[in-house]
């Protein structure tokens, strides 16, 4: 008989992150697979289990592994950071599901940066936001673009996934440029967040102009306020229009 597969959402990186339910679900796997930096957070805490890792731009690998192992009868999770559907890896897994009918697939949402990168700024996703990343990785440079255009335009509050690495060092410079082009004030004010629920934990406020200059890395989330953004009591916040 055949096991199954729990996609399990780590939240921002720390055990005190994860949900109740994400937190059982790794209990009860007999094997738990992930990404390198993602196996190493849940071993401190659950160090007698069985782990396979393996290094960025496997994900492939991974969830073929995952249905190996289901198909042998283990219960599995396969992890990520954050919300397992936001950028991740539940989506290629169920994808892939309709060539293992007999294997049951659970998804278990978690805490993302979306969230966890809010909470530490204040309240600034309090309206209408989009979510953008900026990894041209699978996605084409001018979707991105166009999506960048589109949520300007919008007036929405974009928030920016994978900002930047080591061989994208200008994206964000870039994408705060097309934001600018779109009727953006440079005044308007933003958030950066980095390390969220990790070791170096750092949150910043500053405008977008001062934003285009930052530097970032994929464990970076940037935030870009609307023209209801203010700062108030040391915090970044979209007001909700309650007129207050």
């Amino acid at each position: 008989m055949a096991g199954r597969i729990t996609a399990v959402g780590l939240g921002p990186g720390k055990k005190e992150g994860l949900t109740f339910e994400a937190f059982d679900a790794l209990q009860g796997a007999d094997i738990i697979i992930g990404y390198d930096t993602y196996i190493d957070i849940v071993k401190e805490y659950l160090p007698e289990k069985d782990y396979f890792k393996s290094p960025m731009m496997s994900e492939l690998e991974r969830i073929k592994r995952c249905y190996d192992e289901a198909l042998s009868g283990k219960n599995v999770c396969l992890v990520s950071s954050g919300d397992p559907g936001i950028y991740a890896l539940a989506s290629p897994l169920i994808e892939l599901s309709n060539n293992y009918p007999e294997v049951e697939i659970e998804v278990i949402p978690g805490v993302s940066a979306l969230l966890s990168g809010a909470a530490l700024l204040g309240a600034p996703i309090g309206n209408d936001c989009a979510i953008i990343s900026l990894s041209d990785l699978l996605t084409p440079r001018d979707v991105i673009e166009k999506r960048l255009k589109a949520a300007a335009l919008g007036d929405f509050v974009v928030v920016l996934y994978n900002p930047g690495s080591k061989k994208r060092k200008d994206h964000l410079k870039k994408a705060v440029d097309i934001m600018l082009s779109q009727g953006k004030s440079p005044d308007c004010f933003c958030g950066i967040v980095k390390n969220i629920g990790r070791k170096g934990e750092e949150a910043k406020i500053c405008t977008l102009l001062e934003l285009r200059e930052m530097e970032v890395d994929m464990f970076t989330t940037v935030f870009v306020g609307n023209s209801d953004t203010e700062i108030m009591n040391k915090k970044l916040v979209t007001k909700r229009g309650y007129g207050i």
